[in-house]
């Protein structure tokens, strides 16, 4: 079950190709992001210190996070995330579809 709320976080895709969808996440003070489960591999960076309160479906667990810290999850896990912090928070969601087709660039 996902959390009680009607405050909808707001998702930016700020790229979204063949490889990779990367989305800016933006939450007010209690805003979620409604129950989902994501179909590839992703990584989450926060760009500013949050708490996040994930809903599995059986716990809700609670991690403070700073500024620049990120954490990787698997695909396919069922969740909610809300906005545990008295301010609004943001964070960058990088989800790979194909980690094959990622290259190094060389520096320019």
């Amino acid at each position: 079950m996902a959390f009680a709320c009607t405050i909808p976080a707001t998702p930016t895709i700020q790229q979204d190709d063949a490889t990779v969808r990367i989305t800016r996440w933006d939450f007010p003070p209690g805003a979620v992001t409604g129950w989902h489960e994501h179909g590839w591999p992703y990584f989450v960076v926060m760009l500013v210190d949050g708490i996040l309160r994930v809903h599995d479906g059986e716990q809700v667990s609670e991690t403070a996070l700073a500024a620049g810290q990120s954490y990787m999850r698997p695909a396919g896990i069922r969740h909610d995330v809300m906005n545990g912090s008295e301010h609004p928070i943001a964070f960058i969601e990088i989800e790979v579809k194909r980690p094959d087709a990622l290259v190094t660039l060389s520096a320019v």
